[in-house]
């Protein structure tokens, strides 16, 4: 099991979906929000929002997101951990054009992580918390 204190600032960031429900708006339809975190102090960098059609991020979600973690950290991360459940083929391909390796790890391996950030999601926008 990974726990935090295996790991440095800016060793490993992690990237999850923050929520269980979709987020449902009128205009867009509806929409999962996928978080980018530091593995070491559980601090989320950035997140985005995917419309559910979409499945996964888009290249140019990936880049952006990759960017809002890169543009806080003064050196990039050795590692991305990804649920493996989780699609991220173009997420991987952004990933490995930064330089940053891409390890896929099953998702009850990173709740010690994300158990806080997707609790305190569900208690602002609703929804359940697996």
């Amino acid at each position: 099991m990974l726990h935090p204190n295996q790991f440095q600032i800016n060793e490993a960031w992690i990237v999850f979906k923050l929520n269980d429900a979709p987020l449902q708006t009128e205009a867009d339809g509806d929409f999962n929000v996928v978080a980018l975190m530091d593995a070491a102090s559980c601090y989320i960098l950035g997140s985005e929002f995917v419309p559910v059609r979409s499945k996964e991020l888009s290249k140019t979600s990936a880049r952006r997101l990759l960017q809002a973690g890169l543009s806080q950290a003064p050196n990039p991360p050795k590692k991305l951990l990804i649920p493996i459940k989780q699609p991220a083929g173009l997420l991987s391909e952004e990933a490995a054009r930064l330089g940053l390796g891409v390890q896929r790890v099953e998702e009850d391996h990173l709740s010690v992580f994300t158990g806080e950030a997707r609790a305190g999601f569900k208690e602002r926008f609703g929804g359940r918390v697996q």
